[in-house]
């Protein structure tokens, strides 16, 4: 990996907030500003003045006075790159211009190692672990230049009770500077397994006249390794570039885009004939990421009509319909309507599951517990208003719908094969499951006739290998 260089530090602050007021705190830890305290500070270069940090949480304040936020800011020729977790702002310091994307990605790391380490952190775990802590920033950088992240690897030398005096303390393993340091060696286990999970988030976004706006796939595939030794693995999938460079009839193949891999794949080998050669890590790890952009039509379709009477009374009529094949049946469907803040007195008819509303979040939601292809559904919801008028001030948001369809995928990625190399011989077993799932929030309104928006979920049974 590449050094930050050029006088990095990493400085961890913590200060409360109050109704989004920062909070004067108290003279706490190694040193101290006028709005915050800094719990624990490494200078891993030695030449950057560590009176500069002072200056970062007033800008703070300024920023929040201001309505303004950035995840970098600067004061001279310091600049400060920053996360916040719970109540604690952890902030990398450097005089130059550094790689900005590693810098942000080692701070997420850090979170994810304290995690591993305290279950949670926050400032009280902070202050109890403080030589476990300083031990953990001491291994993960050296003079500017990362160094071991996994606290799988960082947990067989580095423990909570490392304060503590012992002659016979733990030596590194030799993972730390090995060639495989994401695995250490000896590991032995009674049953060799391996379990799969190609995991697919939909963002799928429909005008109010029916026309998909964007459809994107964002996959990942994720490990949980129980082998013995040193194991080599290799996946096959149907990739469409693979097919193509072999000759193969690629009608059944996706393109990966944007493909991220972990450290153990071996990149030259992909490059020169896609396979994916790897080392894997022990336990749970994501194998890589990927993106498809392909056009994906709602599985439910939703349509909404909004009607308005006198006395004060809305009435929304929602019709659901599956359009996938009948030989398949959504599970645990549930369709969020939203409604205005101020309704009162609902009342509900459907042709099949509940309805219920929930005045929290402004919605009523629709339940269906199975849902087969080919069908379609009716729900009609009363609502009471201070002001019928009123309505067309608010922000109109969409609809969403949740489901899980056993059995189904929905980009048509497919493993075709995971062989597990190791050099005594014995036997594993591997196992894949896919899994679809919603994407983000979508916020286009939707229209008195058409919902224009459907975030669906998928969650897929469990497959074999052929």
């Amino acid at each position: 990996m590449g050094s930050w260089g050029h006088g990095l530090c990493v400085v961890l602050c913590f200060w409360g907030t109050v109704s989004g007021s920062m909070l004067q705190s108290r003279t706490v830890g190694p040193c101290t500003v006028n709005t915050g305290t800094v719990l624990i500070s490494r200078n891993y270069m030695g030449n950057m003045d560590m009176n500069e940090v002072d200056h970062f949480m007033p800008i703070m304040m300024r920023m929040e006075e201001d309505a303004d936020s950035s995840p970098l800011v600067t004061h001279g020729s310091a600049h400060f790159l920053w996360i916040k977790h719970r109540n604690l702002y952890l902030v990398a310091m450097t005089k130059k211009n550094a790689n900005a994307a590693l810098v942000y990605s080692f701070l997420y790391k850090m979170v994810e190692v304290f995690k591993e380490y305290f279950k949670e952190l926050e400032e009280e775990s902070i202050r109890d672990n403080f030589v476990t802590v300083y031990e953990l920033m001491d291994e993960v950088m050296d003079f500017g230049f990362p160094q071991t992240t996994d606290s799988k690897i960082l947990q067989e030398y580095i423990t909570q009770q490392g304060h503590k005096l012992d002659v016979g303390a733990p030596r590194p393993p030799a993972t730390v500077t090995n060639a495989v340091s994401w695995r250490s060696e000896g590991i032995k286990y009674r049953k060799n397994e391996v379990f799969m999970d190609v995991i697919e988030s939909v963002n799928l976004l429909v005008s109010a006249t029916g026309s998909v706006l964007r459809s994107e796939i964002v996959g990942s595939i994720k490990l949980k390794v129980v082998l013995s030794g040193m194991p080599e693995l290799r996946l096959g999938l149907n990739d469409k570039v693979l097919f193509e460079i072999t000759g193969r009839e690629k009608s059944k193949t996706v393109e990966l885009e944007d493909v991220k891999f972990h450290q153990c794949v071996r990149l030259s080998r992909f490059e020169n004939d896609r396979t994916i050669s790897f080392i894997p890590p022990d336990g749970e790890s994501e194998l890589m990421s990927y993106r498809l952009n392909t056009t994906v039509k709602p599985l439910i379709w939703i349509e909404s009509v909004i009607e308005k009477f006198s006395h004060s009374r809305v009435e929304i009529k929602v019709k659901a319909r599956s359009q996938f094949k009948s030989r398949s049946t959504a599970n645990n469907v549930a369709i969020m309507v939203p409604v205005p803040s101020d309704a009162d007195s609902p009342k509900f008819k459907t042709s099949t599951g509940s309805c219920k509303y929930l005045p929290e979040k402004s919605v009523v939601q629709w339940n269906i517990k199975s849902f087969p292809g080919g069908k379609e559904y009716m729900m009609r919801a009363h609502f009471g208003l201070p002001s019928v008028e009123s309505t067309e001030l608010e922000g109109r948001r969409p609809i969403t719908v949740n489901f899980e369809i056993p059995y189904f995928t929905v980009s048509g990625i497919q493993v075709r094969y995971l062989k597990i190399i190791e050099k005594s011989g014995y036997e594993a077993l591997p196992w894949v499951r896919y899994i679809t799932q919603s994407g983000g929030e979508t916020h286009t309104p939707f229209g008195p006739a058409v919902n224009p928006a459907i975030t669906s979920l998928l969650k897929l049974g469990q497959e074999g290998f052929e």
